[in-house]
């Protein structure tokens, strides 16, 4: 599977737990069709008064995310991650960045 995979995460690698937070999220791991990661860091959103969520959304679609696992997802923020054809998958909470992401790839998203 080639799909651009981004995890609300609490710290920068697969072993770190997703955030249940989306807009205010520490981070995203961003996963390639190879396995491959790189970090975004969301400290800039975090801090933000109003808007977060949509700023988030606009980083993960400019990463060429396809897919979002996260905890819980506004409906602003996933407005504009549909406009941006990121497909989002909520109720991650609980599971590491790498878990999540396999389970996403077996097909049993939550």
């Amino acid at each position: 599977m080639n799909t651009i995979i981004a995890v609300s995460s609490e710290g920068p690698g697969l072993d770190d737990a997703v955030d249940p937070r989306f807009g205010r999220a520490a981070g995203f791991v961003v996963v390639d069709g190879a396995g491959g990661t790189r970090y975004l860091d969301n400290g800039g959103s975090q801090a933000m008064a109003h808007g977060a969520g949509i700023e988030s959304a606009r980083r993960i679609a400019e990463a060429g995310a396809k897919v979002l696992l996260s905890g819980v997802v506004g409906p602003k923020a996933a407005g504009a991650l549909a406009a941006a054809g990121v497909a989002v998958v909520e109720g991650m909470e609980g599971l590491t960045v790498g878990e999540a992401v396999a389970r996403y790839r077996a097909g049993q998203g939550a």
